[in-house]
């Protein structure tokens, strides 16, 4: 008989906030409850840690990065006709499907309801198992919204729970601000675990709780800042509790229920693994490995993050790490982690936390959020969970940092990494040879990828001794190259003012991104004019990059103001998809 399942999402929580994770500021006894009756993880890892590339990687089975869906709201097209949704494979096999709740998968060419049999909709039921036939296995997905980053918005006022009891991440100064926000978004938990339970009660009151496996996770981490978007431990490591019935016992992951499960879960497991224990059809395209049930395969080494753009900013992070030690590779660290966001801002922590760092006031650990990256980072997360203490120099801890290098470049190379060009860029050249991102990464003369890696090494490595090679990679006809020349060039500082000559040239690049980095490297070496200039042509005449040409712009800070403010003065303060925008934001905070 197959297995009925029910999968319990929320939305935006770490394993911080949740009680048998050791989670002390919200009261989670639902989920502790789940966690008695089942099975609790200890090791499962968002990929993505943010909500829309996550989706992705859920409903195809594979890394956003693999197939070109990891910007956030990108909706890049893949081909369907090779990459099916596990739903569809579910229903193949017989089993009646639902997903009233938040979709949102990032990609483009089909509707994101569409592989459902059951998509709810206003005023209809979140228990989408009571639309299926007599008899009829089912596969339901109840998302729960009230941990949402947006329950920790507005206004503090009527905050029930005592700010003085909430546990503070050490990056976070402690100011009363933060604490009241910290307490208004452990009360949005709660609520979050009532609904919970309440699932859980419908499925009872249907007679169904002891024959249907129960998975509950948040979507990734979150919620303050920091957290959700980021590729450190409070941004992807989640909660995971499956509950088995004891008619299906021959599923279980340890010997009895309350016990834990050390295995490393990824999010690209999950949707595998459910078909799996569905007894469904796997199609090749799935990337994950199996970690539930009798046809669980080994477990994998390593989990692969990545990050890029989140709403109106650009970054570029990948992530390898198993359970203990994490590895980090900033491909853009001259921009800061916490450039504002529009939407992070709207909470009243992440405004206070910012003009603290303003004011000068905060130290090492709590004001480098603020602050340029260094190239890599690594991390002992048994020892430091908040990830403040970069051991990427430590002599004892070469060994482990050489070996996940390695494993992150094989992966990439695996998995054909499509993050190597900027956003627009890669985007350029899949529709100049009409094809999706995920066919033009697979071509080697379209994207030699192996080459970029090795380019991006270079770059990141900040050495003087590279300077002739970036000089000479600029006369490349791959923008490709030229792209990560720039960036070499940029890092190197005041060494890049032995390449004035081909900087300024570069000002005139057919990639308006190798354009718009020469710019600001000319600007850094103290080589304004021709830089400014190039920039203002940028902003007066278009772009084929706006996203990255308000971000450099930003980046550069004081010496582009006049650029801004000719922009406003022309253009007003447009409200775009993100809010005021980061030319908004700049007039802001100069008073304009």
């Amino acid at each position: 008989m197959k297995p009925n399942i029910l999968w319990i999402t929320s939305e935006d929580n770490g394993i911080s906030w949740v009680g048998c994770y050791g989670g002390t500021m919200a009261k989670t006894p639902a989920i502790d409850r789940l966690a008695k009756e089942g099975f609790r993880y200890l090791y499962c890892f968002d990929n993505a840690a943010v909500c829309a590339p996550t989706r992705s990687v859920w409903i195809t089975g594979m890394y956003g990065i693999s197939n070109g869906t990891q910007p956030m709201r990108s909706r890049n097209e893949i081909p369907h006709n090779k990459i099916p949704y596990y739903p569809d494979l579910l229903k193949k096999a017989g089993y009646h499907t639902s997903n009233p709740g938040k979709t949102d998968y990032n990609i483009g060419g089909r509707e994101d309801k569409a592989c459902w049999d059951y998509k709810g909709g206003k005023g209809k039921t979140q228990f989408g198992w009571r639309m299926r036939k007599p008899g009829q296995p089912f596969f339901a997905v109840v998302n729960i919204g009230d941990s949402h980053e947006s329950r920790a918005h507005g206004s503090l006022d009527g905050v029930k729970k005592a700010p003085s009891k909430m546990k503070l991440h050490a990056y976070h100064p402690d100011l009363p601000v933060i604490r009241k926000n910290y307490a208004k978004y452990a009360e949005a938990v709660e609520r979050m675990d009532k609904k919970v339970q309440d699932t859980i009660n419908a499925l009872k009151k249907d007679g169904l709780y002891e024959n249907t496996i129960i998975i509950h996770n948040s979507d990734h981490g979150g919620v303050m800042a920091r957290s959700k978007r980021f590729l450190y431990s409070a941004g992807v490591h989640c909660p995971l509790i499956v509950r088995i019935p004891k008619s299906l016992k021959h599923l279980y992951p340890a010997d009895k229920p309350g016990m834990t499960v050390d295995r490393l879960v990824s999010f690209v497991d999950m949707p595998k693994t459910w078909l799996s224990l569905a007894g469904a059809e796997i199609s090749e395209s799935f990337q994950g490995r199996i970690f539930l049930g009798k046809n669980t395969e080994s477990e994998p080494a390593y989990h692969l993050g990545f990050r890029e753009r989140a709403d109106e900013r650009l970054d570029h992070v990948r992530l390898m790490r198993g359970k203990r030690f994490s590895y980090h590779k900033n491909y853009y660290p001259f921009a800061p982690a916490g450039h504002h966001l529009a939407y992070l801002w709207k909470a009243q922590a992440t405004a206070a936390w910012e003009q603290h760092h303003r004011e000068g006031k905060t130290d090492a650990i709590t004001g480098r959020f603020f602050e340029p990256r260094v190239s890599e980072e690594f991390y002992d997360n048994a020892k430091d969970f908040d990830n403040v203490h970069n051991l990427i120099d430590a002599p004892e801890h070469q060994k482990k940092i050489s070996e996940l290098r390695t494993a992150l470049r094989n992966k990439q190379l695996e998995l054909r990494d499509s993050g190597l060009l900027p956003e627009k860029m890669r985007e350029r050249r899949a529709a100049a040879n009409n094809m999706t991102i995920y066919e033009m990464v697979r071509d080697d003369k379209l994207y030699p990828l192996e080459s970029y890696l090795d380019a991006a090494d270079l770059a990141l490595a900040r050495d003087r001794a590279n300077l002739r090679t970036f000089i000479s990679w600029l006369s490349n006809k791959d923008e490709g190259l030229r792209w990560w020349a720039i960036v070499g060039l940029h890092l190197l500082g005041a060494d890049a003012r032995r390449a004035t000559r081909k900087l300024n040239a570069a000002l005139k690049d057919e990639s308006h991104e190798v354009r718009m980095m020469a710019a600001w490297t000319l600007i850094k070496t103290g080589q304004q004019k021709n830089a400014l200039a190039a920039l203002d042509d940028l902003l007066t005449n278009g772009t084929n990059n706006e996203s990255m040409l308000h971000n450099v712009i930003d980046w550069i800070g004081k010496p582009a103001l006049p650029l801004v403010k000719k922009y406003i003065d022309n253009n007003g303060n447009r409200q775009g998809r993100y809010g005021i925008g980061i030319f908004g934001r700049i007039a802001q905070l100069q008073g304009w």
